[in-house]
């Protein structure tokens, strides 16, 4: 779901890149109240395990890739906001030093994984989990938040990069950026991803849960808040 350089319009990655910063902002103020200090080490094992994870990119035709991100557990452990902060890490590493995803779609790849991802994992599994502490709900609700979330995510960039030929096109109708159409980009990031790589993320997101759950329940913020 990397986002390469050279397939985004400036019209697309600078609006995005405003869009990312204004969110990372407010994530960055969120997280001092919501992450107690001796907490912190958490926010470092999430962005080491959502790098981790991320790793293992596979090529989706279009000119980005396909993979599992955390993002979804992350969110549900340790808040939405932390998400945030912790996977933006994360893809600016990747970035600037691995050369995975481009500095100009950083904005975008940021937006995409880093903050939709998140949030809709988050709301998801909030709206399905009700009160549940324990039991078949809750694994159930946390597969199914990591699946929608990653798939959601992909939506988004497919859509971004199928948008690029109706945005900048040579003056002889040309695509200057991602050459592929909407009806192209789109189906081929979201089957990938809903098929193979959300499912992933979903299995992640629930067993990690439970692993929490069991261990050290008081440290799943979509369930009692969070670490105290």
């Amino acid at each position: 779901m990397h986002i390469p350089d050279g397939y985004l319009s400036p019209q697309t990655f600078l609006p995005m890149y405003g869009v990312s910063a204004t969110i990372w902002g407010i994530g960055l103020k969120k997280i001092k109240k919501q992450l107690p200090l001796k907490h912190i080490p958490y926010l470092s094992m999430a962005a080491a395990f959502s790098f981790l994870v991320m790793m293992f990119n596979v090529p989706i035709p279009g000119g980005t890739t396909g993979h599992a991100v955390g993002g979804g557990i992350i969110a549900i452990l340790l808040g939405p906001w932390t998400a945030v902060v912790a996977v933006s890490t994360v893809l600016v590493i990747q970035a600037l030093v691995f050369g995975d995803g481009g500095i100009t779609a950083l904005g975008t790849n940021c937006f995409n994984m880093a903050i939709v991802l998140p949030f809709v994992s988050y709301w998801t599994f909030k709206l399905l989990n009700g009160r549940a502490t324990s039991g078949k709900r809750v694994y159930v609700s946390s597969f199914i938040a990591g699946w929608f979330g990653l798939t959601v995510a992909s939506a988004f960039a497919g859509t971004e990069l199928g948008l690029q030929p109706l945005i900048a096109k040579a003056a002889d109708g040309a695509p200057l950026y991602a050459p592929y159409p909407l009806s192209v980009a789109l189906p081929a990031m979201v089957g990938e991803h809903a098929l193979v790589f959300a499912p992933v993320e979903g299995l992640i997101t629930a067993l990690l849960l439970g692993y929490f759950l069991k261990n050290e329940p008081e440290t799943v913020f979509a369930i009692n808040g969070g670490p105290k």
